[in-house]
């Protein structure tokens, strides 16, 4: 009877005696990502030197070398030529366009994430606000009952005399008029 391998704990699923047993898919955005490759490629000052390059040489080698070895006629406009670069834009164009679609969704996925940004900080910003008006209202309070020098002088007068009013009383009279007669 054949044993199943054992399963540790310790492995990530997936993983059973050092082998991965599940392949990682293939990404499905790689033609995404040509398309872009290929528009900032053709969107570039080498492309443009190197394609300036392959018309000349190829209009050069169709001029100048012998005429055996020449394969687009001059006496009909480099016909091959005007097709090949036309099937290299009819291309390019659709690749381009690709590219700008992707760029799109990409920016409207970061508008809206910009979006949601500034709403958490608009929040966080009123809540402090809030939280501001509130310490400040507190901190009004609290000042209207601390003690100033001028409130302290009054009520020290005034204790004062009621200590000498009450040291003018005789000391068998009763110092408060709620006490009780003999």
């Amino acid at each position: 009877m054949a044993r199943a391998p054992k399963v540790s704990l310790e492995d990530p699923r997936g993983r059973r005696a050092g082998v991965l047993t599940r392949t990682p898919a293939p990404s499905r955005d790689r033609f995404g990502r040509f398309t872009e490759w290929v528009a900032r490629a053709m969107g570039t000052p080498t492309f443009l030197l190197i394609l300036s390059l392959f018309c000349v040489g190829w209009i050069m080698w169709n001029t100048i070398a012998p005429e055996a070895w020449r394969f687009d006629s001059q006496t009909y406009g480099f016909t091959v030529l005007t097709l090949v670069l036309s099937l290299q834009a009819s291309y390019a164009a659709p690749l381009i366009l690709l590219a700008q679609n992707r760029q799109d969704d990409r920016d409207r996925v970061q508008i809206e994430q910009d979006r949601q940004r500034a709403e958490r900080n608009m929040a966080d910003t009123e809540y402090l606000a809030r939280e501001v008006v509130a310490l400040r209202m507190a901190l009004s309070d609290v000042s209207e009952q601390v003690l100033t020098r001028d409130v302290l002088r009054q009520e020290l007068k005034a204790l004062l005399e009621e200590v000498s009013a009450s040291s003018a009383t005789p000391s068998g009279a009763a110092a408060t008029p709620d006490a009780p007669a003999r």
